[in-house]
């Protein structure tokens, strides 16, 4: 069994997998227009550029997500997709980088448990964790 995780976006959906591709260090493997599906015809045209499904490997696992049509979008709530990075440096550039245009709700900085940790809601209402862990 593997669990992903499946992002909802209101439109931007393309704009956020190349950003996450380019900061993360992974690549758009799959991205495909609800206007580029058989189910075209069906689509209202001005949902013709909406991304219906698109897939970003990173770090070993796949990330997938869509453009909602606005009848199915809820706000991203009660979960954050959590990145765990071994270089505090590379941490450090990734939460600043993730927040940059969003809502940093805990500072990244040493907690108990981490050489560094912070909680983020980017710039497309996704939220983030990122975590550096203590050394064993």
């Amino acid at each position: 069994m593997r669990v992903n995780v499946y992002l909802s976006f209101d439109g931007r959906c393309a704009e956020a997998f190349e950003f996450y591709a380019r900061v993360l260090g992974g690549s758009v493997e799959y991205m495909q227009s609800y206007g580029e599906t058989p189910m075209a015809g069906e689509t209202p045209p001005e949902q013709h550029g909406l991304v219906m499904h698109a897939q970003l490997a990173v770090g070993g696992t796949t990330v997938y997500g869509a453009d909602a049509p606005p009848q199915w979008r809820t706000r991203p709530d009660g979960f954050s997709v959590s990145l765990n990075i071994d270089d505090l440096d590379e941490a450090r550039r990734v939460f600043d980088a993730l927040a940059e245009g969003g809502t940093v709700k805990m500072p990244f900085a040493p907690t108990f448990w981490a050489k560094g940790f912070g909680m983020l809601i980017d710039r497309f209402e996704i939220p983030w964790m990122v975590n550096v862990g203590q050394p064993s």
